[in-house]
């Protein structure tokens, strides 16, 4: 069993700078895991070295040149695309297994998505059994793992998580569990985590502050990055030893916003690992 701790690249977007410089702030604070995020098309900021995404129009030998350049490997991929709409996330998301498999990660993490208005609730179930399946197919010829994370209105709730997970018979079709979008959205992300670590294959360590969690717990699904881990009110020992019963090996991948909060999440959790 080995529990490994990487970051997010979110921690580099208030900085405004691109991928490679990200990388490169990463590799100095000493982590050896980046979560990359990508993207279709062109992206202005992208192009202009403001924004830490990655196109995956682009030639994956170059994520991973740069990846190797500075010693770190890629936990996972983020590649949020809405379940429910099968005409932008299928091919959203074989694009991402490719690439993913290209530079050597292991999975590709996404949620459900905003359901669309026109799509009830229990059609959606439907149409996101469609698009798993369709997308699994391109995951099994490539062995790369389909993370499915707790963000928006069904998987709020461990119940909606696992639903949507078990839509599918596949042993790629898992869990990247964010303990911070189930605290803000009302969970209890102990037992939840505890829930669904049979299907754990990634794990976004997100924390949140005591006035963050005042102002919108119980009213919002998740947001885009917490604070430094051990700065909030997450229980990271607790988190830890959880994983660890469950002999969970894997990524701890850190979801911050600043630098400096990357740097105190990796000695945090570095010295509740023993490393």
């Amino acid at each position: 069993m080995s529990i490994e701790i990487g970051v997010n690249m979110e921690f580099i977007r208030s900085q405004d700078k691109s991928f490679a410089a990200g990388v490169e702030v990463a590799a100095k604070l000493g982590y050896k895991l980046v979560e990359p995020m990508v993207h279709n098309g062109r992206e202005l900021l992208s192009e202009a070295g403001y924004f830490h995404s990655f196109s995956m129009d682009d030639d994956p030998g170059e994520m991973k040149a740069i990846l190797d350049q500075h010693g770190v490997k890629a936990s996972a991929l983020s590649a949020h695309c809405p379940l429910m709409r099968p005409e932008i996330s299928v091919p959203y998301l074989q694009k991402a297994i490719r690439l993913a498999a290209a530079i050597g990660a292991p999975v590709v993490n996404t949620d459900e998505g905003i359901r669309p208005e026109w799509v009830s609730m229990d059609e959606a179930f439907h149409v996101m059994k469609y698009t798993l399946t369709t997308v699994l197919r391109t995951a099994d010829r490539y062995g790369v793992a389909i993370g499915i994370e707790p963000h928006q209105s069904i998987t709020r709730t461990t119940e909606g998580l696992l639903k949507i997970v078990g839509l599918v018979e596949s042993p790629l079709l898992r869990v990247n569990y964010d303990t911070g979008n189930v605290y803000l959205a009302g969970g209890d992300p102990y037992e939840g985590l505890k829930a669904v670590c049979p299907l754990l294959v990634h794990v976004h360590a997100k924390d949140i502050t005591v006035e963050h969690s005042e102002a919108e717990r119980g009213k919002v699904t998740g947001t885009p990055v917490g604070c430094a881990c051990g700065d909030g009110v997450i229980d990271w020992k607790r988190v830890i030893a959880i994983l660890r019963e469950a002999n969970f090996n894997g990524v701890l991948s850190v979801e911050c916003g600043t630098e400096q909060q990357a740097a105190r999440s990796l000695a945090h959790l570095n010295g509740l690992l023993g490393n």
